[in-house]
């Protein structure tokens, strides 16, 4: 075999071993993320890119002797090197297989296809727009429930694009309108008395595995239910504005309020502003979470409760004042003064409130 070659292929070997090393090491830090949270979690990719990675390490280390040999030989010698190497590694089992055959090809190789198109279905209506229901993969791979509430305007002329609230739930496992059906309402609400244009509402489901899914958005800001996955079948599914600060926000409204804080908080990269109604916070996770989040602009975020939810109100007051005492770069806001005969009637006026504050803040 030419020398040249050898070394071409010595070269694809060390750098899909690279990738594939840097890869099993990602994932096992997440699987030990998900095991501190009490979420369910598989192995099997670590252990796939482990033994893909090692398989890697052979083949650089048998062509790197074929290199210096230079004679077919040593070719030969090094090619059986690594079919002893195969052989000693089958005793990961079946998930170290499925790499091997892959791992020397060339890097056209390791592109994965593209994924298939979500398919979302009419499920019902609400507050005057049509509510659509697709299957999205998670980062685990598993398939969750993602409602998609489109405005009565979506469907009166075709090319406009709309700007998207991404609606948290703060229970495991349901989308946050199963809890609230009327969020909706307040939606059209705000938009109908000309506080704010129409909003597509992205409703995803909360993870599973455990009872708290907003401690655990507070604690790892990477795990914030709107992924890539999910942004990119709601922008090839629907006519909405590019993912990104400039036309996609967060909301959560009672168990989904902290969600909605710690993710806009967190991640001012990807929402221009965030609302978080009725909520009860840790003032000290939130805080951390800004500290560590990404790029120089700040986080937006509006913390509404109802004048006679007290706790509401002094949970709000706590994180606005334990930002401001961090420095943080977090513009927050307080709203105190809905008040009406039902917490149902208070509920609508909040969220017309925070909706109102997030059409305000992405036109700036």
């Amino acid at each position: 075999m030419p020398r040249s070659l050898l070394v071409l292929l010595l070269l694809v070997a060390a750098v899909a071993g690279s990738w594939l090393a840097r890869s099993a090491m990602v994932r096992w830090r997440d699987l030990r993320a998900a095991q501190t949270y009490e979420l369910a979690a598989e192995a099997r990719p670590a252990l796939v890119r482990a033994g893909a990675a090692a398989l890697c390490l052979m083949c650089v280390s048998a062509l790197g002797v074929a290199v210096l040999l230079g004679e077919r030989g040593g070719v030969r010698q090094a090619v059986a090197a690594v079919e002893e190497g195969r052989s000693a590694g089958s005793a990961d089992g079946a998930a170290a297989s499925a790499p091997v055959s892959a791992a020397p090809v060339s890097a056209s190789a390791s592109a994965s296809p593209s994924p298939s198109p979500v398919a979302f279905a009419a499920v019902g209506r609400a507050a005057g727009g049509e509510l659509m229901q697709g299957a999205v993969p998670g980062p685990d791979g598993r398939a969750r429930t993602v409602r998609v509430w489109l405005p009565a305007e979506y469907g009166r002329n075709a090319t406009d694009r709309f700007p998207v609230i991404v609606l948290h739930s703060g229970t495991p496992g349901r989308t946050a309108d199963a809890d609230l059906p009327d969020v909706f309402d307040g939606v059209a609400s705000a938009v109908q008395q000309g506080k704010a244009r129409p909003f597509v509402v992205v409703a995803p489901e909360a993870p599973g595995g455990t009872g708290h899914p907003c401690d655990l958005v507070a604690a790892a800001p990477q795990a914030v239910a709107d992924d890539a996955a999910l942004r990119s079948a709601v922008g090839a599914a629907f006519r909405t504005l590019p993912a990104g600060p400039a036309g996609w926000s967060v909301l959560g409204v009672d168990g989904g309020a902290p969600c909605a804080a710690a993710a806009g908080l967190a991640r001012p990269d990807l929402y221009g502003a965030a609302a978080a109604v009725s909520g009860r916070y840790d003032a000290k996770a939130l805080t951390g979470a800004v500290a560590e989040a990404p790029g120089a602009v700040g986080a937006r975020l509006l913390l509404a409760a109802a004048k006679r939810d007290t706790d509401g109100v002094v949970s709000g007051r706590a994180v606005q004042a334990a930002l401001r005492d961090a420095k943080s770069r977090a513009e927050v806001r307080t709203s105190e003064v809905v008040q009406d005969y039902t917490p149902e009637r208070e509920r609508l006026r909040l969220v017309r409130v925070a909706v109102q504050y997030l059409a305000e803040q992405l036109a700036k």
